[in-house]
């Protein structure tokens, strides 16, 4: 049974779901393939319709997982992924969005994201962004791992305005791009993508949380997720391989975390008070 889910817009107007699905580490084991692609399925059941996926993960094994999952049920899917920096020419994304429409077996991707920054220009790589949007093989583009002036020196460049969205580590205890990243992504209605959201499961065992969680007769993981996607413009993609885990971060939705436990959380995960370097993992 599908649940509403909340959304926020990308800048093209588009809502997308503020609760995702990750797929970091599967299809690398081939034992682990059928529980990993029930796990996409059953959260697609439970409305979690937004899939981030990466050509990088399982060497494009998760695509694979991926189009397994999404089998028959394409047009029900917003699906991400992204292309390595070493791809990032124009022959070269080319190349690379080609092998993950084939791994995925679909005909587009609803937004392809520049993986982190590396040696090629971005203006070649937003160029050829722009020719796979036109021809229809990707609908939107973005990035991932960019910083605050990361962003500012796309936003200066040729059609770098048209990015999306920006995918970044961001969790309570990895609270770095408040300071900078954060408002000037909120300024120009550009949504950010959370990835480990739970910093990998880490948070599920938090005594603090634990007693937050205890208020709202939910897990530790639960809240911390919750937190997440309270944040205005902010996407959470956690990955889960367990069906339990996969209807309680479906359930995380449901959570209305208060003023009082907003605060409580900001004592026991601090706000930053400075500039600090983009964290990647």
């Amino acid at each position: 049974m599908t649940s509403p889910s909340a959304t926020t817009t990308l800048p093209s107007g588009e809502a997308v779901p503020t609760l995702g699905q990750g797929t970091w580490m599967m299809g690398e084991d081939r034992s682990r393939v059928a529980d990993e692609v029930a796990a996409l399925r059953l959260g697609l059941d439970l409305g979690v319709t937004l899939i981030d996926t990466a050509e990088m993960y399982g060497s494009g094994g998760a695509e694979k997982v991926v189009g397994e999952a999404i089998a028959g049920r394409r047009d029900e899917v917003f699906l991400v992924s992204k292309v390595l920096p070493s791809n990032a020419s124009r022959n070269g994304v080319i190349r690379a969005c080609e092998a993950s429409l084939k791994r995925m077996h679909t005909d587009r991707i609803d937004l392809y994201l520049l993986h982190w920054r590396g040696g090629v220009p971005l203006s070649e790589t937003i160029a050829v962004f722009e020719e796979l949007r036109q021809s229809g093989k990707i609908r939107h583009w973005g990035v991932s791992n960019f910083d605050a002036d990361d962003m500012e020196e796309m936003s200066r460049l040729s059609r770098g305005g048209n990015a999306q969205s920006n995918q970044v580590l961001y969790n309570l205890t990895r609270r770095g791009i408040e300071f900078d990243l954060l408002p000037w992504s909120r300024e120009r209605g550009l949504p950010v993508m959370a990835y480990s959201p739970v910093e990998q499961g880490a948070l599920a065992g938090n005594k603090g949380l634990a007693g937050i969680a205890v208020r709202h007769d939910a897990t530790a993981a639960q809240i911390a997720l919750a937190w997440v996607m309270a944040q205005p413009g902010v996407v959470a993609i956690p990955k889960a391989t367990r069906l339990e885990h996969v209807s309680q971060n479906a359930a995380a939705r449901d959570i209305a975390l208060t003023a009082h436990d907003l605060a409580e959380l900001d004592g026991l995960f601090p706000p930053p008070v400075r500039k600090r370097p983009l964290e990647m993992i």
